[in-house]
């Protein structure tokens, strides 16, 4: 992976040039930082070593992991493609200036008016879940006389080695349809005969946070081997693939990821090999790195309230934010490491929790970590939290949603400003009598 841009002067951090002590002054705390060089080297990473001769690669960068109008103006500027979940995703890449032709629309519950919106915009393609999906776009096209662009999301039933909660191919998963229900057969006929649907090939997707490139080179046999059988039953030619992300990466020191370097590029080959040995026409072959793309480039600044011993554990550090801007501790036990990044030259000595101010026991952001000496107003930073941190923000406990600034080259750029006491009111009403 390309290197953060962490710089130490006089026990200070550093990030992308700017001090986080210059960052709390200008914007607050907690504060979302995104370092902008190490996010666009990535992207280029994934553009420079997942690509082939024998077809077309698409990076598409999956919106649902960290997106606002800065970043998907950032994501449009380096050329990836988007998927999306929602209409609040589409229409925020639409307004801005994503070619609706590069989006792809996924998700396993689309609605009536998300389909039609995303029909009317045209939207390059649509990931089709379910049967019921499927008759709702056939519908929706017809009515609006325009042929849509499908995949087929396949269940390859394949057990990851991560977290119950983002495994997403296993046989009981909410997701796609399984390669042995009949059913599966079924909505594939109803696909090719459609004249309204222009049924491209398959999507899958094996989970989150996989650390091992073994299990994708399973989905890629399970994938093209179930593409070349339905060619031959049904004599059609499919010229599109994708293969879904989920590609793991470094949260903590010493935890196993993926080098991407090496892996892309022995995972094109795979697929490349593949492709000739089963004869197939694909033209496009698509991998949809969220995470892995804006993971490593966040990281989460807070300020150092109390410092409180209990009768057991290890005493707890209060930080001025919590799990209403990182859920992720709290849902699936995701860990992190921490340092103060105002005292960065100073020994590392006593271990603490930390937490959050939200009034829940839950609310723990790390279990465990090493820290110098700690005072009220030190920063703490928890590094490697770019990615579903802000878009799974909450307005529990109506704490306001933190700012988010990017930085790069000693400047710094304000992507979402800090939400105000009035915007936490902004959709409320007051109560009139009866």
């Amino acid at each position: 992976m390309p290197e953060k841009n962490f710089e130490v002067k006089d026990g200070l951090l550093y990030i992308g040039g700017v001090s986080v002590k210059k960052l709390k002054e200008k914007y607050k705390t907690p504060l979302y930082i995104y370092d902008q060089k190490l996010l666009k080297d990535t992207v280029k990473l994934f553009i420079d070593k997942f690509k082939s001769e024998m077809f077309e690669t698409e990076i598409v960068y999956a919106s649902k992991s960290f997106s606002n109008l800065y970043v998907l103006g950032l994501m449009n500027s380096l050329k990836t493609h988007l998927d999306v979940v929602s209409i609040g995703e589409l229409y925020s890449a639409i307004k801005a200036g994503f070619n609706t032709k590069n989006i792809h629309f996924h998700g396993n519950n689309k609605l009536y008016e998300e389909l039609e919106y995303a029909i009317k915009n045209n939207v390059g393609s649509i990931i089709i879940d379910n049967p019921s999906e499927y008759e709702r776009i056939s519908e929706i096209s017809k009515k609006e006389n325009k042929k849509v662009n499908v995949l087929l999301r396949i269940n390859p039933q394949i057990n990851t080695d991560t977290h119950k909660y983002i495994q997403t191919s296993n046989a009981d998963s909410k997701f796609g349809m399984h390669v042995l229900l009949d059913e599966t057969n079924i909505l594939i006929k109803k696909l090719i005969e459609d004249e309204n649907i222009n049924f491209e090939g398959l999507h899958a997707h094996i989970g989150s946070q996989v650390s091992k490139g073994e299990f994708y080179f399973e989905e890629a046999d399970i994938l093209l081997n179930y593409l070349k059988s339905v060619e031959e039953k049904y004599n059609y030619k499919f010229t599109k693939v994708n293969f879904g992300g989920g590609f793991g990466v470094e949260q903590k020191k010493n935890d196993k990821y993926l080098n991407l370097e090496t892996f892309l590029t022995d995972f094109i080959k795979y697929i490349e090999n593949k492709i000739k040995e089963l004869n197939l026409n694909i033209k496009s072959v698509a991998i949809e790195p969220g995470r892995s793309i804006s993971n490593q480039s966040g990281n989460m600044l807070y300020s150092v309230g109390y410092v409180k011993e209990t009768l057991e554990g290890l005493p707890i550090i209060f930080v001025d934010g919590g799990m209403s801007d990182n859920i992720r501790p709290a849902l699936y036990d995701a860990k992190y490491d921490a340092f103060l990044a105002n005292k960065m030259n100073e020994e590392s000595t006593e271990h603490f929790r930390v937490a959050g101010k939200l009034c829940e026991s839950g609310d723990i952001l790390i279990k465990d970590t090493k820290l110098p000496k700690v005072k009220i107003n030190d920063l703490l930073l928890i590094p490697s939290t770019g990615s579903y941190t802000f878009s799974m923000h909450s307005r529990y406990n109506r704490i306001q949603r933190p700012a988010v600034v990017f930085v790069e080259d000693s400047k710094d750029y304000l992507a979402v400003k800090r939400e105000s006491l009035d915007d936490i009111l902004i959709n409320d009403n007051y109560y009139k009598g009866e």
